[in-house]
Parts: C-alpha cells; sequence; structure tokens
C-alpha cells in the first residue's frame, strides 16, 4: 500500500494508448524529410517533438516546422483508446488530487483526454508550459505546486524512461505502467499493467491509499 496527497499522471501511453497515432506521425515526418524512422523512435518516447527534431535532425529544427508537425497531429485521433481501468480509477479522484503532466502541449492532451472520454484535469501541464522537458523535473515540481501539494507526497505513473527519470528528480515515487514498453525497460521502477491494477481507499485523514499489483521491478 502507498499513501499520498495527489498522483500525477503522463498522458500519452499512460492515461491514453495514442501508439497507434504517435507511430504514424513520425512515420509520416520521416518519410517526408528522408529520415530514419527506426532511429526516432528509440528516442522520441516521453520527449517534446521539438526535442526529438532537435536531436534527429538539426537542420530541421526551427519554429515553423514544429508548428508544422503539432498541426497535423493535433487533428488525428484514429485508433487513441484509454488505458484500461484509467476511467474508473480518475472518477474516484477530486480535482485536487491529480494532474496530467505530458511532453504533448495543452490543445494536443486535451483533445487525446476528450477522444478517449477521459477528464481533462484541472492541473495540466503540457510541453508548451514550460522550459525544460522530461526528464527535466520542471513539469512535475510545476504540478505539485499548483495542486498544493508536496512534491514527496505525490505518486506519478509513467511509460516512459525520462517520465521516471523527472519524476525522481522531482523527488517523487514513480510507477511505471508496460503500455508502450516492457517493465525490464522502465527499471528499476515498479510497474503495473494498466490500472485494473490498481485500487484506491481513504485514510483516516483523508489521504489517498493505492493497492497495487505490481510485477517486475
Amino acid at each position: 500500500m502507498v499513501e499520498c496527497g495527489a498522483i500525477l499522471f503522463d498522458m500519452d501511453g499512460t492515461l491514453v494508448d495514442s501508439t497507434s497515432i504517435v507511430e504514424r506521425q513520425w512515420k509520416r515526418f520521416a518519410k517526408e524529410h528522408d529520415l530514419d524512422y527506426e532511429r526516432i523512435m528509440r528516442i522520441s518516447h516521453g520527449r517534446r517533438n521539438a526535442e526529438t527534431i532537435r536531436e534527429i535532425a538539426p537542420h530541421l529544427a526551427t519554429p515553423e516546422i514544429f508548428a508544422q508537425f503539432d498541426e497535423v497531429e493535433l487533428h488525428d485521433k484514429e485508433g487513441a483508446v484509454a488505458v484500461k481501468g484509467s476511467e474508473t480509477l480518475l472518477g474516484k479522484l477530486a480535482a485536487h488530487e491529480w494532474a496530467v503532466v505530458t511532453s504533448a502541449s495543452q490543445a494536443l492532451a486535451r483533445n487525446r483526454l476528450q477522444a478517449v472520454n477521459l477528464p481533462v484535469p484541472r492541473v495540466l501541464i503540457g510541453a508548451d508550459d514550460v522550459s525544460a522537458g522530461k526528464p527535466h523535473p520542471e513539469g512535475y515540481l510545476a504540478a505539485a505546486r499548483r495542486l498544493g501539494v508536496e512534491r514527496t507526497s505525490c505518486v506519478v505513473f509513467e511509460d516512459t524512461q525520462p517520465g521516471i527519470q523527472a519524476a525522481h528528480a522531482a523527488g517523487m515515487r514513480a510507477f511505471g505502467i508496460t503500455t508502450t514498453f516492457p517493465h525490464t525497460h522502465l527499471a528499476p521502477a515498479d510497474c503495473i499493467a494498466d490500472f485494473s491494477a490498481v485500487s484506491i481507499e481513504r485514510s483516516f485523514e483523508g489521504r489517498i491509499r493505492l493497492t497495487l499489483s505490481c510485477f517486475g521491478s
């Protein structure tokens, strides 16, 4: 059992399984610009699009290219589904008890959550809200601050190493969810397969108590 004051969630691959969209958009981009798609996918998960483009193709790292990529991706919703158990879990949390911290933009995060019928949180930290993306802890620290919760009282759910590293750098406990990578890739975090492995109770003081069926740390 884990007791906490708030739960912070990544979005892509954590609350929303958007793998088909992410792969489709990077395949499109790689084909248009004659880039190595496999190399892109090795570094893109959990990072902001602009950071991936800067690393993979510095000559394309312009505001115009970033905006074009984001605009096309914003309107692609085909294949997105809510991760199993996410709707039930979020339904048990009050607005001040959870937030989303994502490498997607505010607009894209809202679109994807709404597309799979998940609520948009009161606190949503997107790529356009931070100066440094994951694995930097800025986003998670901002979410804790806006929720009014001590950072060490937050639990994070993430599907990538950059996200887990960001949570740890913020002083938060992180759990992996194996929607994108196997648990061996997310070590040393304890992992769940999906949110059906998580149940919630309340302490006498009203704090969140999580019971998780974890595996393979």
